[in-house]
């Protein structure tokens, strides 16, 4: 059963979402701050951890960085309306997701499937290897390499790159992008921006000069291929 880390400070909150989740067919576990949810990621090990950005002693931003030290776990952070800032640090940290505080339960309930199938835990990734040059996606081990060098990429960068790459030569919208790469029919573009700096940082010799992942003016992004 796919096991499902909720991390949030307020019991009326962590019920609902709990319920919601486990009438999915989840297994749910809860914490109420940062500390107990570190814990429980490594003696635990969830598959996704749906965690609040606003906890007591070590906050949710905090956590999400200590996760990411160490795993891949697909976390989905919450924010409060309007924290834009709080959604870039998170998304910078290598979130995978998040929602705004007040949100729809059914709402969470779909990004936690969404991202669980993107990150191979509902749904095995497609077997196959795509090259571009010396940079090479292996979509079973969802690992990404540039000559003999492994690049340490997110789930979220890893599909963001597979896509551009099996798309190359075609220029994409960050609306488009949110909609065939996240899933979301909705959202704050600045979500594109960042991780498409991040991509830059990590496969371009000139991240400041990109000769693969192009800034289409007026339009977004497109790939080229080497």
């Amino acid at each position: 059963m796919t096991r499902v880390l909720v991390v949030d400070d307020d019991p009326t909150v962590r019920e609902v979402v709990c319920s919601y989740l486990r009438a999915e067919g989840y297994d749910v576990n809860e914490a109420g701050d940062g500390e107990t949810a570190l814990a429980m990621v490594a003696g635990e090990r969830p598959h996704l951890v749906v965690l609040d950005v606003m906890l007591p002693g070590i906050d949710g931003l905090e956590v999400c960085r200590q996760i990411r030290v160490g795993s891949d776990i697909p976390v989905i952070l919450l924010t409060a309306l309007g924290a834009e800032e709080d959604r870039v640090v998170g998304l910078e940290l290598g979130a995978d997701d998040y929602l705004t505080k007040p949100f729809s339960p059914r709402e969470l309930v779909l990004r936690v499937g969404s991202v669980l199938r993107r990150t191979g835990e509902l749904a095995a990734p497609p077997p196959d290897v795509v090259r571009d040059g010396d940079l090479v996606l292996d979509g079973p081990r969802r690992q990404a390499y540039l000559g003999d060098r492994q690049v340490p990429l997110t789930m979220r960068e890893f599909d963001l790159l597979r896509f551009f790459i099996a798309h190359a030569g075609t220029a994409f919208t960050r609306v488009e992008l949110l909609d065939r790469v996240w899933g979301w029919s909705f959202g704050d573009q600045s979500t594109v921006t960042v991780h498409v700096r991040r991509l830059r940082e990590k496969v371009e010799a000139e991240p400041t000069s990109p000769r693969r992942l192009i800034t289409v003016w007026g339009i977004g992004y497109r790939w080229e291929l080497s």
